[in-house]
């Protein structure tokens, strides 16, 4: 029988992690250069790093998910889940709803204020 212990275990998770950087960098850059200029890439990993807590602080952990969340804080800031000029988002993402549905109604919530500007 195969056993796997804690350390190796946490070995995989980091190595997924950093694998999930990658493609947030990459993803970022893309979508977000402007924002993404300034930062240079170790401020962008340290966002992205940030981001993935903060999303699992509301349960959200699924990689889409997590992907959406750090698209939003590029957009409105790092702590827009806790700033008052946002209030919508804290309030969403404190519902109890299940952590898809929180970032579904967080993503469209936000399209439509962005449409609005």
């Amino acid at each position: 029988m195969l056993t796997i212990r804690k350390e190796q275990m946490a070995a995989f998770a980091r190595a997924e992690t950093k694998k999930f950087e990658d493609r947030m960098l990459i993803h970022l850059n893309k979508f977000f250069p402007r924002q993404c200029a300034g930062l240079g890439e170790p401020k962008l990993r340290e966002t992205i790093r940030y981001g993935i807590k903060r999303a699992a602080a509301y349960g959200v952990t699924a990689e889409r998910d997590v992907n959406k969340y750090i698209d939003l804080m590029i957009v409105f800031g790092r702590d827009f889940d806790t700033d008052n000029r946002f209030r919508w988002a804290g309030e969403i993402l404190r519902t109890r709803k299940s952590p898809g549905a929180k970032i579904q109604a967080l993503y469209g919530s936000a399209r439509k204020r962005l449409k609005r500007r």
